[in-house]
């Protein structure tokens, strides 16, 4: 499963699903119900672009923008950020991983902070979309996490997780002069008080 194909199945599930009609199931389960319908070396090759999808925006400044529309934001609070942006799409989260700040045009950023509400775009859920499909499918004593590594060291491929040295700039989360300056149509949104 190529990028391209991994965006193609999310895509999908966001038009509605397979049969492209939209029910009462949250995103993150039709997009189980999609991936239990593939091979199980699918499900393990989606996830291998989900990890890397994923840690391409293992970086400050996309931490930063969720740390102003979270109201904070803890190491695993920004891995289920980076699945929400995953989950909007490919259009989005190319905007988001291009300008954080840009996320700040996104209809649930803006109804969330204008509610003073802190949950938007975060989704537990979407990290273990494969994990789960895959326990659907499997055999009895298959286990993901042993069959994920097992993918892996075929492929020669390592854990992933991002790195401090790829992550850009740090800087304060907690200085508003900063936020402002680094995401200033965030900061506008999410800060009480804009410093001047």
């Amino acid at each position: 499963m190529d990028t391209d194909r991994f965006w193609t199945v999310i895509e999908s599930v966001r038009a509605g699903g397979p049969d492209g009609k939209p029910g009462d199931k949250p995103f993150d389960e039709v997009l189980v119900d999609l991936l239990a319908a593939l091979s199980k070396e699918d499900i393990l090759e989606f996830q291998t672009r989900f990890d890397e999808i994923h840690d391409a925006v293992y970086r400050w400044d996309v931490w930063a923008a969720a740390y102003l529309i979270g109201g904070g934001c803890s190491d695993d609070s920004f891995i289920d950020f980076r699945a929400g942006l995953i989950a909007l799409g490919r259009e989005w989260y190319e905007r988001a991983a291009a300008d954080p700040d840009s996320l700040a045009g996104h209809p649930a950023v803006i109804e969330a902070g204008a509610a003073g509400r802190d949950e938007a775009l975060f989704y537990e859920e979407v990290n273990y979309v494969a994990s789960t499909a895959f326990e659907r499918v499997a055999e009895d004593g298959e286990d993901f996490y042993e069959e994920w590594k097992r993918h892996r060291s075929v492929r020669g491929e390592s854990g992933g997780g991002g790195s401090e040295a790829d992550m850009g700039e740090d800087f304060d989360f907690d200085d508003d002069e900063e936020m402002s300056r680094r995401l200033p149509r965030l900061a506008a949104l999410y800060l009480d008080e804009l410093v001047a």
